[in-house]
């Protein structure tokens, strides 16, 4: 499958994606300790991997991504890399016991197929995990409002709230058990070091764990 267009713009801006987190180190400590406690385990395979900084915080085992310099960031982060899209994913029936989905949902052109690319993939009673930004947080709104000002990547992304995430995953066979969340301040506030919590609202950084059903 051709990957979109998308992802040129994420080989232009590789770089400056990867080092958001190197200049917002707190940020990144809330958004890594909310994966680390989802506890997934055994062979892991991340969809839409990106450069492989937060989403190697669940000890994946494969990284797939369409941008060419986005897997080679990954790469250097001895993630083994595959150049492949979330709507086709080149892996047998049933090779995973996770798959996690951190802020690619909302780049995708067609979330549904990926999300049944994902539980395709994925072991009998597997589990999906599916990072948002949810639009109706304070972090989304910034997000969008820079969005309509043409900010290079943010302006190609389509922010859903967690009912919609949670309705995309039961059409597809995914039961959601559990819900962890960050990011209780908004962009313009001093950023702490939150813990995980378990209800989302408010918050800018949540993941929603799902097992196939």
């Amino acid at each position: 499958m051709t990957p979109p267009l998308t992802y040129k713009v994420f080989d232009r801006y590789a770089e400056r994606y990867d080092s958001w987190y190197r200049r917002n180190p707190i940020l990144f400590k809330c958004e890594a300790k909310v994966i680390e406690s989802l506890s997934l385990r055994g062979r892991g395979l991340s969809v839409g991997v990106g450069t492989g900084t937060l989403d190697s915080r669940a000890l994946i085992d494969v990284g797939v991504e369409p941008s060419l310099n986005m897997l080679r960031i990954a790469h250097r982060r001895n993630i083994e890399v595959v150049r492949a899209v979330g709507e086709h994913l080149p892996f047998k029936d049933e090779s995973f016991d996770f798959v996690l989905m951190t802020v690619t949902l909302c780049f995708l052109d067609r979330p549904e197929e990926a999300l049944i690319e994902a539980r395709r993939v994925l072991h009998p009673h597997g589990v999906l995990a599916v990072c948002i930004i949810p639009r109706d947080s304070a972090w989304g709104e910034e997000y969008m409002k820079r969005a309509r000002k043409g900010h290079p990547i943010y302006s190609h992304a389509h922010f859903y709230t967690v009912q919609e995430v949670e309705e995309l995953l039961k059409r597809c066979s995914l039961e959601v058990v559990a819900v962890r969340a960050s990011l209780r301040y908004s962009p313009h506030e001093e950023p702490i070091v939150e813990e995980p919590s378990d209800d989302p609202k408010g918050r800018g950084f949540i993941c929603l764990k799902a097992v196939k059903v």
